[in-house]
């Protein structure tokens, strides 16, 4: 099955590099695509602290996908794991998700801090955080998870 998506619109400014590390005090801003997206689109967005964005690693080329199992970031110290217990960029569709915080709503603009996709990406989806979706319980993770976010942020 093939699925289309359009992008909603792109990022702007941030970071030109796709470097790995330091994400948490770059700012950015989405710019929508007002020319099917209605004026209002991020109305109310404003009185969120948080945003899930979800953007198209569109750099990545075929070759580069991973489909099986690898070491995170290429480091042979961590354990071999299948592409769905990382986050990487080189997934099979492409697709990035984070939350970074909301600095301001300004008409079809949304100027955010914290997104680590860079200058130029296309955006195909904004959702609001809301606490009733975040996990309930424990969230437990691979001691070598931890160790990639010590400098992520």
């Amino acid at each position: 099955m093939t699925i289309e998506l359009r992008a909603i619109g792109w990022v702007r400014g941030g970071r030109v590099p796709d470097e790995d590390d330091d994400w948490g005090a770059v700012r950015a801003r989405i710019e929508l695509d007002t020319a099917w997206l209605g004026p209002d689109a991020l109305g109310g967005l404003d009185a969120f602290s948080h945003a899930e964005i979800v953007f198209v690693f569109d750099r990545i080329g075929d070759a580069d996908v991973t489909t099986g199992a690898r070491h995170p970031r290429g480091n042979p110290d961590w354990p071999k794991v299948g592409i769905f217990a990382q986050r990487g960029r080189n997934r099979p569709n492409r697709l990035g998700v984070s939350i970074c915080r909301i600095i301001a709503v300004e008409g079809a603009t949304l100027h955010v801090e914290g997104l680590d996709a860079i200058d130029g990406t296309p955006v195909v989806d904004i959702k609001p955080v809301m606490m009733g979706f975040q996990p309930r319980g424990e969230i437990r993770e691979p001691e070598w998870a931890a160790e990639i976010m010590a400098a992520y942020w």
